[in-house]
């Protein structure tokens, strides 16, 4: 059996380098593709700014920055210095390496995104579990609306709406992460407060839509568990249904909830994008909104890399929780 797991591992393993290889040749490719690039737009601004750029100048700048290269030169250059020297390229709006820019704002974008998503799943499943348990009761028809609200309301508006109820609250609207002053000064226990306290609203703004949506998942999953025949073979046999709900219905429900793993974190990072600009947050989806606007593609093109292996590595990870937790999913992956 362990043969078969190592075997199945490293088959899975081969299956993500191939996949991110071909993720990062799409990614570029995408990048590249619409007209133009970010000599084109700075070139613009410099000239409605009423200077004038030489054509000497344009084809200095282009050779400077490798952009008048092919593209299968480009990427080549690109994705052999990821790998070999771990050079994500240089940001040219920004006048720094990429690899600069990504140091200084994921800590603060993954510390959040996965806050988001422990919380997601904190509240999530207990709630879907509870409202399939009492189906048709005054609480589950209480979370089920919220659920709807919540996956209807965008997320930025609800930004808006919880930075109106602290402001009439506390009278401070909680933008960004720190309280002016804060964000500089060196780690103390007042300034971990001050943090703690700025993350509550993106908490919830970012993480209330994925939690109503694995919600109403886990619910639908559990009441189908609660229906099969093997639940009321067990209560015929005596068993309780406290031990028939948590040792076999939560466990098979809980799959599809395991199998989101993979995606959830990488949606929770896209979905920070406009609300990071709605909250003035020091996220990378801020950054990244701006390269793409200003068509940064080293830029760009690198996070973007950064999010496919996430989902990728993710969704490894989620086949192997699979594999622990279910002993179907187990038999299936062995064979062989």
């Amino acid at each position: 059996m362990y043969k078969n797991f190592v075997r199945f591992a490293l088959r899975k393993l081969g299956i993500m380098i191939l996949t991110v290889f071909l993720i990062s040749f799409f990614v570029f490719f995408i990048i590249t593709l619409p007209p133009g690039d970010f000599l084109t737009n700075y070139i613009g601004r410099m000239s409605a700014a009423g200077e004038t750029v030489s054509p000497e100048l344009v084809a200095q700048l282009k050779s400077n920055y490798g952009l008048d290269q092919p593209f299968i030169v480009q990427y080549w250059k690109w994705i052999s210095n990821i790998i070999f020297h771990g050079d994500f390229g240089y940001s040219f709006a920004l006048s720094m390496p990429v690899g600069a820019v990504i140091k200084a704002y994921i800590v603060p974008t993954m510390v959040l995104s996965l806050v988001t998503m422990i919380f997601t799943y904190l509240i999530a499943i207990p709630i879907g579990i509870y409202s399939a348990v009492h189906q048709y009761s005054v609480g589950d028809y209480l979370f089920t609306s919220v659920g709807f609200i919540g996956m209807a309301v965008p997320n930025f508006l609800m930004g808006i709406i919880l930075m109106f109820i602290s402001f009439k609250l506390t009278g401070n609207t909680m933008l960004g992460l720190y309280s002016p002053g804060m964000e500089n000064a060196p780690w103390s226990m007042a300034k971990m407060i001050d943090l703690l306290q700025h993350s509550i609203i993106p908490v919830l703004v970012i993480g209330l839509m994925n939690t109503c949506s694995l919600m109403r998942t886990m619910r639908g999953q559990m009441l189908d568990e609660l229906g099969k025949n093997y639940v009321m073979t067990a209560r015929a046999k005596g068993m309780k249904a406290r031990a028939i709900r948590y040792k076999y219905c939560v466990r098979a429900a809980i799959n599809p909830i395991v199998s989101s793993i993979g995606w959830s974190l990488v949606n929770i990072f896209t979905g920070t994008t406009i609300v990071a600009i709605v909250l003035n947050l020091p996220s990378m989806g801020r950054v990244m909104h701006n390269a793409l606007l200003d068509q940064d593609m080293y830029l760009a093109g690198s996070w973007l890399f950064l999010m496919a292996i996430m989902t990728v590595v993710g969704t490894f990870i989620s086949d192997l929780l699979l594999a622990w937790l279910d002993p179907r999913a187990r038999a299936e992956y062995l064979k062989g």
